[in-house]
């Protein structure tokens, strides 16, 4: 497994840091310009477009798009919660039902969240937890501006979950756990919070060969979930371990691109790429 001599509480503390800047700093309206709608437009911009925002032309598609969520997803979504910051579409795999309690791992402004409560229609619960206080504010806002009433946000740690025993029936998380030194834990986590026959359905960056020590021990490259990447073999024996049962880890080969765009030096795609990830915690016999 992926070893570093970076200690867990420096690397938590860099990502809380890096991410609660990028709370902080996110507006709330892109505005939708022709600046907003042009080709070259930063994909955080490019995201905040609505399909009929370029009426020059075709508008491109959005990060989000790439990532495998919909225009009416991204549209619906309260504006400033999608931060541009995932790696996958984990309700897509989810197989969410009416009622079910949902729990976000590292959740974020709550995007992931607020499309989980569209798809439960009123019913259920949706929890997100996140490390940092500026992205739970922004989330707590962005549910009061959209008016989800059963989306609540959780200040905490994804590896010591604020969240009792067998009360989840659905753990979702977007290119989250890659930044815990601990994952190991947090899946121990996962499980314990989960119901019998519970699942997780889970997008994240896995590393396809063996990462550089410049990129394992390097600060920036751990907060943009390259240096912390889990080898996909490795993976599977921690969910295996953690108690997880009908593992599935599906690469999606094409995220390549966009992962070269998340490290200055354009490579990082040459050694991890984005994978749905789904399990299941046993029910009891």
């Amino acid at each position: 497994m992926n070893t570093s001599t970076l200690e867990n509480e420096t690397i938590r503390t860099q990502v809380r840091a890096r991410y609660g800047a990028i709370a902080e700093q996110a507006g709330t309206d892109c505005g939708c310009g022709p600046a907003c709608c042009a080709p070259e437009a930063p994909a955080a911009a490019a995201d905040c477009c609505s399909a009929t925002c370029c009426d020059g032309g075709p508008r491109p598609e959005s990060y989000g798009e790439k990532l495998g969520y919909s225009a009416p997803e991204l549209a619906a979504a309260p504006a400033g919660a999608d931060l541009g910051l995932g790696c996958g579409n984990p309700l897509a795999i989810a197989s969410l039902k009416p009622g079910e309690t949902v729990l976000d791992l590292g959740s974020g402004a709550g995007f992931d969240c607020f499309l989980a409560a569209r798809q439960l229609a009123g019913t259920g619960r949706v929890i997100g937890v996140d490390m940092t206080a500026a992205m739970i504010a922004k989330a707590r806002a962005n549910a009061a501006q959209g008016g989800y009433r059963n989306v609540e946000f959780r200040l905490g740690e994804i590896e010591a979950l604020p969240v009792a025993d067998a009360s989840i029936d659905l753990i979702i998380s977007n290119c989250v756990i890659n930044l815990s030194p601990e994952k190991e834990r947090v899946l121990r986590e996962a499980a314990r919070v989960l119901k019998a026959g519970g699942r997780l359905a889970i997008a994240d960056v896995v590393a396809t060969k063996p990462l550089t020590r410049a990129m394992r021990e390097k600060l920036g490259a751990v907060g943009a979930c390259v240096g912390g990447a889990t080898r996909l073999d490795d993976l599977r024996v921690m969910l295996a371990a953690a108690g997880f049962s009908r593992v599935d880890v599906a690469v999606q080969e094409s995220s390549r691109a966009l992962i070269n765009e998340w490290t200055a030096d354009g490579t990082a795609g040459e050694f991890v790429v984005s994978a749905l990830i789904t399990a299941v915690k046993p029910a009891l016999r």
